[in-house]
């Protein structure tokens, strides 16, 4: 069950703070993992991803944790790195490697085990949405930033997210980390899975569908 408290839809206080980070020590060192293992354009996209779920949380009056949103969007994507390359589909292997960055810098099990399912079901569809309001908003966010329920975010709020994060061609980035994995490993890509389907449509010789919505969708690629 998704639990809404006070909507909030100033957009001019929404404005002045839409990059704002938590105040928590776990940013600094998940950020510096981060940037510092994903491409500048899936590193961006990950944070993007969490400025647009925290705007649509506070849109629907979704009450969720400011540090367990940060972490789940921020590291949601962290399967396609070195660290988080193992024999399982990248959001499983990125919700393990989550897991394995968050222990250390103190975050609870409990508060874990929150992100390691948003992480695992940011590309399951009709799932996520049924798993609380973390899963709900990590997937949102993503989905915001390719395009998907953007009319929740202002113009003002886009360019100062945009500005500061660019995009770099994030939807081709993506596509061609996870088919890589996929190529190097068949058992990252199982049929009907996300990776799978990207890796048969990029052997198929055209552009997958995702990179398609992404281009003609409100940000473009």
């Amino acid at each position: 069950m998704l639990v809404r408290g006070p909507v909030i839809r100033d957009d001019r206080l929404m404005t002045a703070e839409v990059l704002q980070l938590p105040d928590d020590p776990i940013v600094a060192p998940v950020l510096e993992i981060v940037r510092a293992e994903e491409s500048v354009s899936i590193a961006n996209h990950s944070i993007r991803s969490y400025l647009f779920a925290r705007l649509l949380a506070r849109d629907e009056g979704l009450i969720v944790a400011e540090r367990t949103l940060f972490a789940a969007c921020v590291l949601h994507d962290i399967g396609l790195t070195a660290r988080g390359n193992g024999d399982q589909r990248f959001e499983v292997d990125g919700a393990d490697a989550a897991d394995a960055i968050l222990a250390p810098l103190g975050v609870p099990a409990a508060e874990r085990a929150l992100i390691w399912e948003a992480i695992a079901l940011h590309t399951s569809g009709g799932i996520a949405e049924r798993r609380g309001p973390l899963a709900f908003l990590t997937r949102s966010g993503v989905g915001i930033d390719f395009g998907r329920g953007s009319t929740v975010i202002s113009e003002e709020q886009a360019i100062a997210i945009h500005t500061a994060y660019p995009r770099l061609a994030m939807a081709n980035s993506l596509v061609d980390a996870v088919v890589e994995q996929a190529r190097g490993n068949p058992a990252k890509a199982a049929p009907y899975t996300f990776a799978g389907d990207l890796l048969r449509e990029r052997e198929a010789g055209a552009a997958t569908g995702i990179e398609r919505a992404a281009a003609a969708g409100r940000w473009g690629g």
